[in-house]
């Protein structure tokens, strides 16, 4: 591919960051260091002007909200957002409900929901993992009953971001316990003040919520929120698996902490150790290798409509573990001043990147995962 932009993607390029430098609300950059309710307030209002934009749901086609964007216009966006850390761009309802819902949703439930996350109304998460069902996914055994018009809904979810303040859930259910496992699975749009629903905060190692479990005792969901086929909800996982591997935002952000991070030693009185010096080298170049993987993935969804399954996989795993390995050097680079836990300190931010960087490899499918698709899917290898 040809890794330069063309005239327009440079244009749309400068569109983004002219937005971000100067349309955003008043205090979007110090959001973080806030309340739960400030944040979040913060980020709905950034939600709201990237609507009234089309560029909350950018690649969705304009029926639907968006502005039909290319894949590479979609990475240049997601790229700079990243970047910049700017708020309110993570939407599960964008990123992989919204694309399952056109893909298999009616009519109806398109004209329900669709327009509610493209406007920035609506906040998804997503009810997949549960405590005996993580890598293996399609061993959840959260059941589905059909009673009539509705759904009755019983067992736990584990691992629900953002699942505190969301409005929907983006459910996986078993509907059929006698089917083998992939075969017996559903997927459900279901309001998350449902009558029914516990949820209880699972605070990280980093010292944030952003975790959850949920609990659903005899929640009744409208057999109309059934999305797709009844026992087909496994293909709607796996499309929304899909949608969700991409790695720009692992490029940008592991690039912004090394940015960051070349700042800081430049100005380190003693200087810096050759050891870390040549970390940060390697960081740097490991940073520009998987900025490529991305516009590749991004130009071959462009020339032939197809997300590249093993290319995403490879990108995801790649860009994990380089986060984990980034946060690490900088950490090394504070010394004993890198265990601050109080957020005055320099060394704070890279701290608390440190810490959350442990679920990068486990997050969206573990790298033992990544390497089984990659070597099956990608690669034609015999499972044994």
């Amino acid at each position: 591919m040809d890794f330069r932009l063309t005239s327009d993607q440079q244009s749309f390029q400068d569109e983004v960051t002219g937005f971000i430098k100067s349309e955003l609300p008043a205090g979007w950059d110090s959001a973080r260091e806030g309340t739960l309710e400030e944040r979040l307030a913060i980020e709905r209002q950034v939600m709201q002007r990237l609507a009234e934009r089309r560029w909350l749901a950018l690649p969705w086609p304009e029926e639907y909200g968006g502005m039909s964007a290319s894949p590479m216009q979609q990475l240049l966006f997601n790229e700079q957002m990243a970047y910049h850390r700017v708020p309110g761009v993570i939407n599960m309802g964008v990123a992989w409900v919204g694309p399952v819902i056109i893909l298999y949703g009616t009519d109806e439930q398109k004209k329900q929901y669709l327009s509610r996350i493209a406007s920035g109304d609506d906040i998804w998460c997503t009810l997949y993992s549960e405590p005996e069902a993580g890598s293996d996914l399609a061993s959840m055994q959260t059941r589905a009953v059909r009673d009539g018009d509705d759904y009755i809904i019983n067992g736990q979810k584990i691992w629900t971001s953002l699942g505190h303040y969301a409005d929907w859930g983006w459910l996986a259910a078993r509907t059929d316990p006698d089917a083998p496992k992939h075969k017996g699975l559903s997927t459900f749009a279901v309001k998350m003040d449902s009558p029914g629903i516990t949820v209880r905060p699972l605070v990280n190692m980093a010292g944030s919520h952003e975790f959850n479990e949920v609990f659903f005792e005899d929640v009744r969901v409208p057999a109309s929120q059934l999305i797709g086929e009844e026992n087909r909800g496994w293909y709607n996982v796996a499309v929304g698996l899909d949608f969700e591997r991409s790695s720009i935002g692992a490029t940008s952000t592991a690039r912004r902490t090394v940015d960051e991070l070349v700042q800081y030693l430049s100005s380190k009185a003693g200087g810096v150790s050759p050891s870390i010096r040549h970390r940060v080298a390697d960081h740097a170049l490991s940073v520009t290798v998987l900025r490529m993987m991305a516009y590749n993935i991004a130009s071959i969804q462009e020339k032939t409509g197809v997300a590249p399954n093993r290319e995403a996989q490879m990108a995801k795993l790649f860009g994990a573990e380089m986060q984990q390995q980034v946060a690490a050097t900088a950490l090394s680079a504070f010394g004993m001043q890198g265990q601050a836990t109080h957020e005055d300190s320099s060394a704070f931010p890279f701290h608390y990147q440190y810490l959350r960087s442990v679920a990068n490899t486990i997050e969206g499918g573990t790298s033992e995962i990544q390497r089984t698709v990659i070597a099956t899917r990608g690669l034609g290898l015999p499972r044994e």
